[in-house]
């Protein structure tokens, strides 16, 4: 896949103050904040929960259920967004006063996602009266139906776009409803399970529940650590909103005061909490969570989030960790077997736009994983399928920014209604199943021609936006400092990445894969070390470089000095 080297525009006109280092203003500007206002992350700049269309419906059924003292059942997802919402509704629910709270993780291969029948038939001996669900239930017709039947009433918070026929559900609160006024449509799962929290605490207080409890009040800025983790977990936009949510937790978290599992989380994964920044929550802590909901339950996971004991804690860590391990080995095999695919379709000329692969043997945990890479390696949306229960199939989707995945799947199921079972998800990634594998070939077809509509082979690269190059005295660990902790970086705002030529001085392979580098612009500049990971077995044929690279850190025996984090690398 070819990859264009674009620089971000920059606009002529913002408001940032020059006390900031020119290339922090430049770097801000390129992402549209240019008013100082936009860095200033306090809580109170966030949107009021008011503007959520069905949080008052919300709040009275669980305002009454408290008062009943009502079993309450949390159905959680089993990705790192719904176990940090799960945590998050428990813990604020038990410290609101509510005594029977319990939760349920679907499995992924027996039960599939979300609030289905079949989970409805699991929560039957808890005997719930209210169910939550966290980060699903929004496409969730039939299970909901299902609880209802039973008596249950049913609270849906979600985050995943809507299908034309909405849930029966006693109160729904999603910012993607129609009509919703919030301006936010990007909050996650755990962000929209706070915000309904939030609201709860507002009437109980109004109504002088915690003086009659004789509850002291919550702190639910508190729980913003485990808000923090489910956002950047579940890729979500970084837009203003966000990235409060994001900045405020991880404050608390590199101040310690997070909860226990977090902090468990972060010593097995070997970072730095006093510096935790967002990149280290989305590749080392995120996937070691994740990891119990691909490779065994996702209850693991919650459980690790909900200990008030270290000990315990670091048992639950140590155990994700062990499947987050399990999970690497497995997804490297799946890789291995992909690539002999891709390898083939492309020596036939026969790689589709839009790209369907189906191995009955791949993990179902991990195709969305292998999804993913497919679709960054290639630049195209793709769907991963492997073998269901009672022959259906499985799909895991992931897309690029033109494409948005969920309506391209939607358009098929229209067009054929006994092809797709049930399906979800929101613009850039979406689960399916298929009703019988012996449908792939046919889905395959229909998925190329409604993405092809929307991409042109002429959109097939790999653009890679840079902020430009720096300068000899920008080379420095005060500037690389300033830059991690600036802003919260993510989805739709991105962490800084420059370009430059550099001769090479020096080299040597690490492990056998990654490549490190000593590297100038200048015969008169400081030699910089340089390292690209995952670089592979190769050796470097050249004595000039042009590279695409992060201004990162790197401290070992309590001595920092710059390191530049290379992401692209090419020849002059």
């Amino acid at each position: 896949m070819k990859k264009v080297i674009q620089r971000r525009p920059v606009p002529e006109h913002h408001e940032l103050s020059t006390a900031l280092h020119p290339v922090i203003r430049r770097v801000l500007a390129a992402r549209q904040m240019t008013d100082p206002s936009q860095l200033d992350y306090a809580t109170k700049n966030i949107h009021p929960y008011q503007l959520l269309s069905g949080i008052n419906a919300a709040v009275a059924l669980l305002v009454d259920s408290l008062q009943r003292q009502q079993r309450i059942l949390i159905v959680a997802d089993y990705d790192a967004d719904g176990a940090t919402g799960c945590a998050l509704l428990i813990k604020a629910l038990h410290q609101m006063g509510a005594h029977h709270l319990k939760f349920i993780v679907p499995n992924r291969e027996r039960n599939g996602y979300g609030l289905s029948p079949e989970i409805v038939q699991l929560a039957l001996p808890h005997r719930p009266e209210l169910l939550i669900t966290v980060d699903n239930g929004i496409v969730s017709t039939r299970g909901v139906a299902a609880a209802k039947s039973h008596g249950i009433r049913v609270l849906i918070t979600d985050h995943h776009s809507p299908n034309s026929i909405l849930p029966d559900a006693d109160a729904i609160v999603n910012p993607r409803l129609p009509n919703d006024d919030f301006p936010s449509k990007n909050l996650s799962g755990v962000g929209v399970a706070w915000y309904v929290m939030i609201a709860l605490r507002a009437k109980l207080r109004e109504i002088g529940w915690f003086q009659q409890q004789n509850i002291v009040e919550p702190n639910l800025a508190n729980l913003l650590d485990l808000v923090a983790l489910g956002t950047i977990a579940d890729v979500v936009s970084l837009d203003y909103n966000n990235r409060i949510l994001v900045e405020q937790g991880l404050r608390r978290i590199r101040a310690g005061e997070c909860c226990l599992g977090i902090s468990a989380l972060i010593k097995i994964a070997g970072r730095n909490q006093n510096r935790l920044a967002t990149s280290d929550l989305a590749f080392s802590i995120a996937p070691r969570l994740n990891a119990a909901g691909r490779m065994d339950d996702m209850s693991y996971g919650i459980g690790c989030l909900l200990c008030e004991n270290l000990k315990e804690a670091n048992e639950y860590a140590e155990n994700l960790d062990f499947f987050n391990g399990e999970r690497r080995y497995v997804e490297a095999e799946m890789h291995q077997t992909a690539t002999e695919m891709l390898d083939e379709l492309q020596q036939q000329a026969n790689l589709p736009i839009g790209l369907c692969l189906f191995n009955e043997m791949w993990h179902q945990g991990v195709i969305g994983i292998l999804a993913g890479r497919i679709k960054d390696k290639l630049q195209r949306p793709v769907v991963v399928f492997t073998a269901g229960q009672n022959g259906e199939l499985r799909g895991s989707a992931r897309s690029v920014a033109d494409v948005h995945i969920k309506d391209v799947i939607e358009s098929i199921a229209q067009q054929q209604p006994d092809l797709i079972h049930k399906f979800g998800g929101h613009a850039m990634a979406a689960g399916l199943t298929l009703f019988h594998h012996q449908q792939f070939d046919v889905f395959k077809q229909l998925f190329d021609f409604e993405v092809s509509k929307r991409l042109s082979k002429n959109q097939l690269h790999d653009i890679i936006l840079t902020d430009g190059e720096l300068f000899s005295q920008d080379f420095n660990v005060e500037l690389a400092e300033s830059l991690r902790f600036v802003a919260p970086w993510g989805q739709g705002c991105l962490e800084p990445l420059f370009e430059g030529e550099f001769e090479v001085l020096e080299y040597k392979l690490l492990k056998e894969k990654h490549l490190k580098l000593w590297i100038r612009a200048t015969p008169r500049d400081t030699p910089l070390e340089a390292i690209h990971f995952h670089w592979g077995h190769q050796t470097l044929q050249c004595q000039r470089v042009h590279i695409v690279y992060k201004l990162d850190v790197n401290e070992f025996r309590g001595t920092k000095s710059v390191q530049l984090l290379i992401t692209h690398l090419e020849s002059c």
